[in-house]
């Protein structure tokens, strides 16, 4: 089920991949833009396709060669039609041009995960070749062009974004989220690194809570809990929060995923479904209908959104992804929440794949999100590795910027 379920989603990147500039598409929806996070996963999947038998060395390097020269050679000017500005790259992309969509903001975490990807095929593809010291040489060169301390911009808080028409957005990063991986690249790099004090002005914002029983640092999405957690092995190593907490990162996902499962068989809100073998809310598309009646009360449906337990959104919608990538974490539970979902998923275990499913919206079937995104994908190559294998976590504590970085933000003990 694992091997079918992970190489469906692998097929995502080739298949949504431009043939010239290597930018990979945020959906699987006609017109869709390039998302530089999902580039970030697809160059972290290529690896893992090798592995597994997939697609060959050479095809596989000549895909992450084709998105980092394009990168390498991008418009920086930080114009509104630019690609991106001090080493950061706008959300969005046209695939064909490699320019601004949607008049996206210039991101710092979609520029970190894209950054990791690079890192991640980078010391993957450890060939004296010419195309492989190739890529390990433009990935380390686009890692070092990032102004990361550019973005450290009000009271050492990292913003989340930047705009050509306005300036930074007027929020930064507040509380316990997938920017884990953010500060750390942030932290190891050699020039324009993040200070100290930024991880611990973030920190100090973080909501530790107890809720079922459970102690846990809140976030209330599961792809907070797990996107970080894709590439670094949190397993044993410890910040000053997590040290005085008794606690890791990584079994901190744990009971974050236990908590989305004690949510489900309570049911406070009276969905359809859900229960110890259907949980799972997370950031993902939704069903946009006309509201209708549940359990006695007026239900509104969100479309996309980024979903979260206990205190919500919740519209009845749960997402695969975050499901598939809990294996690591707790596969007791993930496991037969996956077979359930697999066996009452369509031909081709549609609803694993898809972004969103929603018993309630649906009627007599299930509302089904469609196509397939691939933040979504890439999540599940990802984990499923790490669950099989550990290959993602190998390869990461292997490099020497990450590893520092980590350092710098105060970890200790385990691999570090």
């Amino acid at each position: 089920m694992l091997d079918t379920l992970q190489r469906q989603a692998f097929d995502y990147f080739p298949t949504y991949t431009h043939p010239r500039t290597g930018l990979v598409a945020d959906t699987s929806r006609p017109g869709a833009p390039a998302s530089i996070a999902v580039v970030g996963f697809a160059l972290s999947a290529y690896p893992v396709g090798v592995e597994r038998g997939w697609i060959g060395r050479d095809e596989a390097v000549g895909h992450c060669l084709d998105v980092l020269r394009f990168f390498a050679g991008s418009d920086q000017s930080g114009a509104v039609d630019a690609t991106g500005w001090r080493g950061f790259y706008f959300h969005f992309l046209n695939s064909e041009t490699g320019l601004r969509a949607w008049a996206s903001e210039l991101s710092s975490i979609d520029t970190a995960l894209l950054i990791m990807g690079m890192l991640t095929a980078a010391a993957y593809f450890d060939a004296a070749t010419p195309a492989e010291t190739e890529l390990r040489k433009l990935a380390n060169t686009l890692y070092e062009r990032v102004n990361w301390n550019w973005s450290e911009h009000d009271d050492d808080a990292v913003a989340l974004g930047w705009k050509p028409e306005c300036g930074f957005l007027n929020y930064g990063w507040q509380g316990y989220s997938e920017a884990i991986v953010l500060y750390a690249l942030g932290l190891g790099a050699a020039s324009h690194r993040l200070t100290a004090a930024s991880f611990e002005a973030w920190t100090v914002t973080y909501q530790w809570e107890n809720i079922y029983g459970i102690d846990f640092l809140y976030a209330g999405p599961l792809f907070m809990h797990q996107f970080s957690h894709a590439w670094i092995d949190f397993r044993g190593i410890r910040d000053r929060f997590m040290h005085e907490k008794d606690c890791d990162y990584f079994e901190n996902s744990r009971r974050a995923v236990q908590v989305q499962r004690q949510y489900a068989i309570r049911n406070p809100r009276g969905f359809s479904g859900y229960g110890q073998d259907c949980w799972g809310l997370s950031a993902g598309d939704g069903p946009s209908v006309e509201p209708k009646v549940v359990a006695g009360r007026r239900q509104a449906f969100y479309g996309y959104a980024a979903r979260g337990v206990p205190w919500g959104p919740d519209d009845g919608t749960l997402n695969g992804a975050c499901m598939v990538a809990s294996l690591v974490f707790a596969p007791e539970i993930a496991l037969p929440a996956l077979r359930k979902l697999v066996a009452e998923a369509s031909p081709g275990a549609r609803a694993v794949h898809a972004s969103g499913v929603n018993a309630t919206a649906g009627g007599e079937m299930a509302w089904i999100s469609e196509g397939e995104f691939g933040l979504d994908q890439g999540l599940m190559v990802l984990m499923i590795e790490n669950f099989r294998s550990g290959l993602l976590w190998r390869l990461t504590r292997s490099i020497p910027c990450l590893r520092a970085g980590l350092l710098r933000a105060g970890f200790t003990g385990g691999w570090l």
